[in-house]
């Protein structure tokens, strides 16, 4: 680029791996404010940390300088051009643009801005269409207060709407200003909208289901008084928490990572070493797609991309001192940048704290000498609502190296409506009248393995039979196989609890004192994968979830499981892509792709709002240590304690020492 670089205020930079700051997201505004790219229609869909390569990580040593980059997405919203943008906040100069070609196939919007939230709702109530609809319905006197909830609108082929920037647009009553938007369903109203245009392309008003009158809300007011027989419950570190935090990067006990946000992934972990030994180069969970298994016009077109649609830590929580996390509490804020490219500061985004976690080990000798010592994890967290649904991102980190990581999902179902008692084959009767449709919540985390450096090795460890006979006199014995997925098309692989089937990462290198790779399992948790089927517009766009694993050789810029833009995107972006060369898979820079998730069949229980549902899986040390690491962890503060009776209740018959 030949525009002159822009001469910005120097930053303080401790470490290449420390998220943006509001400063600089607002110096990166200035460089392209100043290359002419920010005209008065031109908006910031997303704007991202470009990272520094793994080369230039190897290169840099503390206290030297480093080239701080922007990653950003620019929209033309009077034209519907996008443009993606790298700019230098060191250099003040803008590196690389390039135009989006997303007006030939496979298509591919860039993410939705706030702006035309509010935008979609307008451009809804004022068409002539809808209005009607409204009226022909015996609606009219609730048009005012009438939520147009605006929605993704998946990929359909349709022809007036192939490469144009579309949302959808379905209806909810709001029977006062602090009804909730989600209860009361206008069945079969959809508008269609252009927002480039800003014109409907079409309006559907099919069926007149009676929309549903019980309300929904949640809320104390309504719900009537809370009850008095819970008891607090105090969580107390007198000496304050075990762990440390120096800018991003965080101690605690053998573990330490680089805590990192950003507006699309959210959470980012940076080299995560245990006891001084590398395991991961960086994690987080890039994506999720939540398709929907209904017919119905209103919702046959549902796959919600949350982080590539609409971006998961844009719509991160402020989150709060007893609610969204307990005890005693270290946060981090994040920035991220507003529809015109200006920082955004989101006060304590990401939570840190310990909790307790019940036995680590124990045992009872035969002369009653009993040895026990409680675990405790690291917790680092934060939440994002999209819409209806809030999902919390936990990584738990445990004494013994193990890594547990789990979504949460809760918020309000999303709901159409139906005659009341009459079943549906594609959803459930929550309320009279109010049903919802099954669906999925599929994550896919990426894992930027590191076991012992970057010189890695992936082998499939399966439980085995051995049928009766001469090695197997008695039929009680049983082995293991293990199977070595060398090439990124044979690492395409599906979980089976049958055979209690787990996916190890060898170091290529290194070994234990048995003389075996170093390593750590990947543990799966039960999980359905993608229930639409193969010939699907859904299974194009969310490969990933296919499968519950992929494995990539490391490329730079390759982070986003179904591509960088899934909105309106015919399909097989991403891992398909990733992984088309087939690359060698041993003794290489290895990324696992493991999806995760919730196949969701909704019940009473869950209206009006919906208790947290949880999935995750594991990742464990397998003789990546030579014992067990929890050896010299202390008894608990309260073992052998009297005032209240010892820290099993009373009795040295419980007493927790020995």
């Amino acid at each position: 680029m030949s525009h002159q670089p822009v001469t910005i205020e120097k930053f303080a930079v401790p470490h290449p791996l420390d998220p943006l700051t509001g400063a600089e997201i607002a110096a990166a505004r200035a460089v392209l404010d100043a290359a002419g790219l920010l005209g008065e229609t031109v908006r910031v869909p997303m704007l991202l940390p470009d990272e520094p390569t793994k080369a230039e990580l190897a290169g840099w040593t503390p206290g030297a300088p480093i080239d701080r980059r922007v990653d950003a997405t620019l929209l033309d919203i009077a034209t519907g051009v996008a443009t993606e943008v790298v700019v230098s906040i060191t250099r003040g100069e803008v590196v690389r643009a390039e135009r989006v070609p997303n007006d030939a196939p496979p298509y591919g919007q860039p993410q939705y801005l706030f702006e035309e939230y509010e935008r979609a709702e307008v451009i809804a109530k004022a068409s002539p269409e809808w209005q009607a609809a409204m009226t022909r319905r015996g609606l009219a006197d609730h048009i005012d207060l009438a939520f147009c909830g605006p929605l993704a609108p998946g990929y359909t082929g349709r022809a007036d709407e192939v490469g144009r920037r579309v949302i959808r647009s379905l209806t909810f009553l709001r029977y006062d200003e602090d009804d909730s938007p989600w209860a009361h369903p206008v069945e079969g109203l959809i508008v269609h909208i252009d927002l480039t245009s800003n014109s409907v392309i079409r309006v559907e008003d099919v069926g007149d289901v009676p929309v549903p009158a019980g309300h929904g809300n949640y809320y104390p007011e309504v719900q009537g008084e809370a009850r008095t027989t819970v008891k607090p419950i105090e969580i107390s570190q007198p000496e304050g928490p075990s762990f440390a935090v120096s800018g991003s990067l965080v101690e605690w006990e053998n573990w330490a990572m680089r805590v990192s946000f950003n507006a699309r992934e959210g959470l980012v972990l940076h080299d995560v070493t245990f006891d001084g030994r590398s395991v991961l180069s960086r994690a987080s969970v890039p994506e999720m797609v939540v398709p929907y298994g209904d017919t119905a016009p209103g919702r046959f077109w549902i796959s919600y991309f949350d982080a590539g649609e609409y971006l998961l830590g844009k719509n991160a929580n402020h989150l709060e001192l007893g609610c969204d996390c307990f005890g005693v509490i270290r946060y981090l804020d994040g920035y991220v940048a507003d529809d015109h490219g200006h920082p955004v500061r989101i006060p304590n985004v990401v939570c840190m704290h310990e909790e307790d976690y019940g036995i680590l080990w124990k045992h009872t000798n035969l002369d009653g000498r009993s040895d026990v010592r409680r675990s405790r994890r690291f917790v680092v967290s934060y939440f994002s609502t999209i819409g209806n649904y809030d999902y919390g991102f936990y990584w738990h980190f445990y004494l013994d190296g193990s890594i547990e990581v789990v979504a949460k999902a809760t918020g309000i179902v999303f709901v159409g409506a139906g005659e009341p008692g009459v079943p549906q084959r594609h959803a459930t009767e929550l309320a009279p009248g109010v049903f919802a449709p099954v669906h999925q919540h599929l994550f896919s985390a990426r894992l930027d393995v590191a076991i012992d450096g970057e010189d890695n090795r992936l082998v499939e460890i399966d439980a085995q039979r051995v049928p009766m006979g001469p090695d197997n006199p008695f039929g009680n014995a049983f082995s293991w196989s293990e199977t070595p997925l060398t090439t990124e098309k044979r690492a395409q692989r599906d979980a089976d609890t049958s055979v209690a089937r787990v996916w190890e990462v060898q170091s290529a290198s290194r070994t234990n004192a048995v003389g075996r790779p170093t390593a750590y399992h990947l543990i799966p948790e039960p999980t359905a994968l993608l229930m639409a089927d193969p010939a699907s517009s859904v299974a194009a766009r969310a490969a990933f979830a296919t499968r519950h694993l992929w494995a990539t050789q490391h490329e730079p810029g390759q982070i986003w499981p179904a591509g960088r833009y899934p909105n309106a995107h015919q399909g097989g972006a991403g891992l398909p892509e990733y992984a088309a060369r087939d690359r060698s898979l041993d003794g290489e820079d290895i990324v696992l792709w493991h999806t995760f998730g919730l196949t969701h069949f909704p019940r009473p229980e869950d209206w009006p709002i919906m208790p947290v549902d949880y999935a995750g899986f594991w990742l464990k040390p397998y003789g990546f240590l030579d014992q067990n690491p929890a050896m010299d962890v202390p008894e608990s503060s309260q073992a052998h304690g009297e005032a209240d009776g010892g820290c099993c209740g009373g009795g040295a018959a419980c007493a927790c020492g020995h």
